[in-house]
């Protein structure tokens, strides 16, 4: 048998809306934090957490569902650093070595990059944002930003052949 408690329709309904209304709006804040990869992830949990407040209850679904997903984020954190603590230390010179000089290499090949393309790499790389996102921020068409960023990739590939 399970702990899962099955949701009352109106509950479900105004889950559902909440999900439509703010899933994009929190994806995107959290992009910052997280990263565009896991904001997904984290952006599920969030409303499964929120799954049992009756819809009507909250007042600020914006805060409430932020505060929500920036605990999750928290606790994840806590845990991965737990979690390294508990490991010793064991091979970690290494790995953050390794990881520096890969660092110090990417930020070489970003700074070699002309202007145009480095703006749209940075952007999307390390900024998080859509090519429709950094489109609109830069006043250019999506199509010119692909091609831009299509270029940076180049850029970054004929860098590393070398």
């Amino acid at each position: 048998m399970t702990d899962a408690k099955e949701l009352k329709p109106e509950a479900a309904e105004g889950l559902n809306g909440l999900y439509r209304r703010y899933a994009g709006w929190l994806d995107g804040r959290l992009r910052a934090h997280v990263g565009a990869d896991q904001a997904a992830d984290v952006v599920q949990e969030t409303y499964l957490r929120a799954a049992p407040y009756p819809s009507a209850d909250i007042r600020h679904p914006k805060a409430f569902l932020l505060r929500i997903a920036l605990n999750l984020v928290r606790d994840e954190s806590r845990r991965l650093k737990r979690q390294r603590e508990s490991s010793g230390g064991f091979g970690q010179d290494q790995s953050e070595s390794a990881s520096q000089a890969e660092q110090m290499m990417l930020k070489q090949i970003v700074l070699t990059m002309p202007p145009l393309y480095r703006d749209i790499f940075v952007l999307s790389r390390f900024g998080g944002m859509t090519y429709p996102e950094i489109a609109a921020a830069r006043g250019l068409s999506v199509k010119t930003v692909e091609w831009r960023m299509s270029k940076a990739l180049e850029h970054c590939v004929a860098r590393l052949d070398d």
